[in-house]
């Protein structure tokens, strides 16, 4: 091979230096919420531990948003139902991989056979839900789907399927209690037994163990960085994947449908296929995403799939610029780490060095103080611990109206991938320019 194609293969996959922009997002982010963490005094344990939350959060929404960028951003389906879709993924897996006897009973099923088992419920389901709503226009298939979210997450919800029986199958949901689910799999790497409840290290185990022990670092904050990286590889292989796609006939073709569908559909493209299968993939995505997710903690409940959580994961693309894998990935880590996240933080670094007490009991009451110029006692009810989903939605909101007017592509929409396979921007030198 060539220096040149070898050349040529190196900048096509750094693309603009998008992975020294990625990586130099992380870097920013871990050494922010570093200096988060000694600000606040925490042990190395505590400031480990919040690097770990942080990075898993940023991981998996910024894959979420990679899945619906592929059905938003490349062929202009607007999925509002995206809480549902991961709500089947989970349950579907919960529920093949539960033992026979347990309450509520399931298949026993290995954990792969489980993943790939609702890989297929879920991308069957969305292709099954796209077929009547995907006539249907923008805002139309947005209220459709965002209904569908609801009826799944309410179904599961049902006291009539926590423990059921349908031809004589039994299986249950657990209803609104939630569904126990397998233990996390990277366990395996450090345990003999990992189902166990106090499980004995294995070789890897004892020698990792024994060298983070002296440092005051848990075994559970070990086993979920392992977590972590795993998530991180997963990441890695979505994002090319998104890249490779994007590239391709079928990727080009869903974008062309994106910016004219009647012109795609006149240069002889099934364009309403080509929506079902990009809606059936992507649902079929975000339920595997949506596994490694509860994977984590073993558990699921209707209450984690509300259609905030879609709300969520939209946010995370608009920052980033739809049509981007890159800003994808930028947005989904930037939501997490600073929206989602920081809020927390924010809270905790106020009432750390200001010593805030007596907080109104209202909202309207913290404001009416703000007549006498004191500002304490806002600060003070911003604080509260329940006052952060509040001040969570409203940041939201404050960051959704400064990107639509100031930025309403995207921090990086610039750059979103065009239906040709060449930049039609570039223009070519012409003869008349050599002479």
């Amino acid at each position: 091979m060539s220096t040149g194609s070898i050349q040529a293969r190196a900048e096509g996959w750094l693309g603009n230096n998008d992975v020294r922009l990625l990586i130099a997002l992380a870097l920013a982010i871990g050494g922010l919420y570093a200096l988060f963490s000694a600000v606040l005094g925490f042990q190395l344990n505590g400031t480990v531990n919040t690097l770990r939350r942080v990075a898993f959060l940023s991981a998996i929404y910024a894959m979420l948003a990679l899945a619906l960028n592929l059905q938003w951003g490349y062929a202009g389906l607007f999925n509002l139902g995206a809480a549902g879709f991961m709500a089947i993924g989970v349950y579907t897996m919960g529920i093949l991989t539960a033992p026979v006897t347990a309450s509520p009973p399931g298949f026993g099923l290995p954990l792969p056979v489980a993943i790939l088992g609702a890989l297929l419920v879920t991308g069957v389901t969305g292709g099954l839900a796209a077929l009547p709503a995907i006539r249907l226009r923008a805002d139309y298939l947005a209220i459709v789907t965002v209904a569908f979210s609801e009826i799944v997450r309410l179904t599961f919800r049902a006291p009539e399927f926590a423990n059921t029986r349908i031809a004589g199958v039994a299986f249950g949901t657990g209803g609104a209690t939630g569904l126990s689910l397998p233990s996390n799999p990277i366990r395996i790497l450090f345990y003999t037994d990992p189902a166990a409840t106090a499980p004995a290290p294995n070789a890897l185990g004892t020698a990792i163990f024994s060298v983070v022990a002296p440092l005051g670092i848990e075994e559970t904050l070990v086993i979920g960085w392992a977590y972590v990286i795993v998530l991180c590889l997963c990441l890695g292989l979505l994002y090319w994947l998104m890249i490779r796609l994007g590239k391709s006939p079928f990727g080009r073709v869903l974008k062309s449908i994106r910016e004219d569908q009647q012109v795609t559909q006149a240069l002889g493209k099934d364009t309403r296929r080509f929506k079902i299968k990009t809606f059936a993939l992507g649902c079929a995505l975000m339920g595997l995403i949506a596994i490694l997710w509860r994977l984590s903690g073993g558990y699921a409940s209707p209450r984690m799939f509300k259609p905030i959580q879609t709300f969520y994961i939209f946010i995370a693309l608009f920052i980033g610029g739809t049509g981007s894998p890159t800003g994808s990935i930028v947005g989904g880590a930037l939501f997490a780490s600073l929206l989602f996240e920081g809020p927390s933080f924010i809270r905790r670094v106020v009432a750390e060095y200001l010593q805030l007490s007596n907080a109104p009991d209202t909202l309207v009451g913290a404001i009416a103080e703000l007549g006498t110029l004191d500002v304490t006692p806002l600060l003070a009810y911003s604080v509260q611990d329940v006052s952060i989903s509040a001040l969570r939605l409203m940041l939201l909101g404050i960051v959704l109206v400064y990107l639509m007017q100031r930025h309403p592509e995207g921090l990086l929409g610039h750059r979103k991938a065009i239906a040709s396979s060449v930049d039609l921007s570039r223009q070519e030198p012409r003869e008349d320019d050599n002479e």
